[in-house]
């Protein structure tokens, strides 16, 4: 689903009262939603709760939403937050292991983008490990730090925005995002 007039009017009938068409706009946009809860916390049980919360949280506000602007960022930015207060309340810990690490389906996608070659066994196997210790060490970081990665690297959005999401000057984005980046690469050995 897009943000066009189909989009458009799924919303119009979502915000009066229609389950189905709610049911629509959590399909069109759960996995989204839900990559953005996994990078945040590392953990799959943790991601699908926070993507829940966030839909529910949604439901309860849509008659806020405001239908000139496009649905995607409004949903990203209530998972984030709800992402936020979890990490903040210290209702979830940041916990991975090996099993969450491997790559399958069901994982979000790889942070590292293999395109027009194929991979080598050996440059896989690197690969995989460089996301490993990358997720790792994006995890350790304080909930702050890791809503400015998250916000910057993987929903790809500009300082500005990620001020806006926040609610902070665009000069403490910037440095946190400086911040985030050289305790990464402390972490990761440069």
């Amino acid at each position: 689903m897009t943000a066009d007039g189909a989009e458009q009017s799924v919303i119009i009938r979502a915000q009066q009262g229609d389950a189905t068409a709610f049911g629509e706009l959590v399909s069109a946009h759960q996995t989204a939603v839900f990559n953005v809860a996994y990078r945040m916390f590392g953990r799959r049980e943790d991601a699908e709760d926070a993507t829940q919360e966030a839909f529910l949280r949604a439901y309860r506000a849509l008659d806020s939403f405001d239908r000139k602007r496009p649905f995607a960022p409004w949903i990203k930015r209530i998972a984030i937050n709800t992402c936020l207060n979890w990490l903040e309340s210290e209702r979830i810990r940041p916990q991975t292991s090996v099993a969450d690490m491997a790559p399958n389906a069901d994982e979000p996608p790889s942070m590292d983008v293999w395109a027009n070659q194929t991979p080598t066994p050996e440059q896989t196997m690197v690969r995989v490990e460089q996301e490993t210790q990358l997720r790792l060490a994006i995890l350790k970081l304080p909930p702050q730090y890791r809503v400015v990665v998250e916000c910057r690297h993987f929903q790809e959005m500009r300082y500005d925005e990620i001020a806006e999401l926040l609610e902070r000057p665009l000069s403490s984005v910037k440095s946190d995002l400086f911040r985030a980046r050289k305790m990464l690469m402390q972490m990761l050995g440069e």
